[in-house]
């Protein structure tokens, strides 16, 4: 897990991933408010920048604790955040993390995701020496299983019905990457 009082800014060539203030609120709600982002999440869209100014004491109060650590996903040259990418429900002994990674469907289909996360995995399975990664999709939700597949996480199993929002009853495609497979995959 990662100490010190925020989290440390993981550069690449398009995007940066750093630690989200004040300033982020509207961008959070941009976001994490819009339908379409949160069409296959597990809660439902914000209804304000009042809750999008919660959702970021959470994720402070979380990183506080050491269980939750989600950095903003910003372009490049500019302060604009465009999305976040996290790592959550740390097992320290068994050196595994969850990933989730949210983006404004306004920078869909560019790469920026592609670029954030294979940095955060570098980070993770490099700096923090993370043993494994895993992430739960929605099965419908088929960019973010090709995003992971062209990532080298393999699926794993389906949870039948593991979500309910909104009346909707959700599956969840689950999939894992070992540090050794990254490491393969990348030549290191």
């Amino acid at each position: 897990m990662i100490g010190g009082d925020r989290l440390p800014t993981l550069g690449a060539d398009r995007v940066a991933l750093r630690w989200l203030t004040e300033a982020d609120i509207p961008a959070l709600f941009a976001v994490f408010g819009d339908p379409a982002v949160m069409r296959y999440w597990s809660s439902p869209p914000l209804i304000d920048e009042t809750a999008a100014a919660e959702l970021l004491g959470e994720i402070h109060e979380l990183f506080a604790r050491g269980t939750l650590h989600q950095w903003g996903v910003g372009l490049t040259g500019s302060d604009e955040i465009i999305g976040t990418c996290t790592l959550m429900s740390w097992q320290a002994e068994s050196r595994r993390a969850e990933l989730g990674f949210a983006l404004g469907r306004a920078h869909w289909g560019r790469g920026y995701m592609t670029e954030a996360l294979t940095t955060l995995l570098n980070y993770a399975f490099g700096e923090l020496n993370l043993n494994r990664l895993e992430a739960d999709v929605d099965p419908r939700n088929r960019g973010s299983q090709r995003l992971l597949e062209g990532l080298g996480f393999l699926p794993e199993g389906l949870l039948r019905e593991r979500w309910i929002l909104a009346g909707e009853v959700q599956d969840s495609k689950l999939y894992g990457l070992l540090a050794r497979q990254w490491e393969n995959r990348n030549g290191a």
